[in-house]
């Protein structure tokens, strides 16, 4: 497994639509492994392929807490299949964004559809954390970022900060 560098928005891959996975590989396992990996370091509860620079619709999450036992799912080609009408708010923070949070509204409830690690077709029922993780992720998937959900003026002033941090990490330091 390699650790992989994130994508920082504003990058134009974020805003781009993810194609799905013709078939479940080596290669696409070795992708998630490097994913997870990448998502434990960083740290993180979820990732997207996009977010490693790749357009292709995988997800890895793990919503455990730290002193609990890892619990990664792998998500390969997911597909959202119902949210419920009733809706909870959470804190949201994303990889891509870092160090930026925002109290974001979402369905509570979500089934997904996916291909898991080994190929196969399964569906998920998720509330809570996990449904708003699911989501989270899958707009990633479909180029949307947790920041399009507030208003104008409070995504501009976050896509400014991050332009401004991004240029920081960019100076050479001699």
């Amino acid at each position: 497994m390699s650790k992989k560098k994130i994508v920082i928005e504003p990058d134009p891959i974020l805003r781009k639509k993810s194609q799905s996975f013709e078939k479940v590989d080596k290669e696409v396992q070795r992708l998630m492994d490097d994913m997870l990996e990448t998502m434990y370091s960083a740290p993180g509860i979820g990732l997207a392929a996009v977010q490693v620079g790749i357009l292709k619709r995988a997800i890895v999450i793990d919503i455990s807490k730290e002193d609990e036992e890892k619990k990664p799912i792998f998500l390969i080609n997911p597909e959202i299949i119902y949210k419920s009408e009733k809706t909870s708010v959470y804190e949201e923070g994303c990889l891509s964004l870092p160090g930026h949070f925002a109290e974001i509204e979402r369905p509570t409830e979500c089934h997904i559809r996916y291909i898991d690690y080994f190929g196969k077709t399964k569906e998920l029922k998720a509330d809570g954390l996990l449904s708003t993780c699911l989501q989270h992720e899958v707009d990633h998937l479909n180029g949307v970022l947790f920041v399009d959900y507030l208003s104008k003026l409070k995504k501009d002033m976050i896509i400014k900060k991050l332009v401004k941090q991004k240029k920081e990490l960019d100076k050479i330091v001699l």
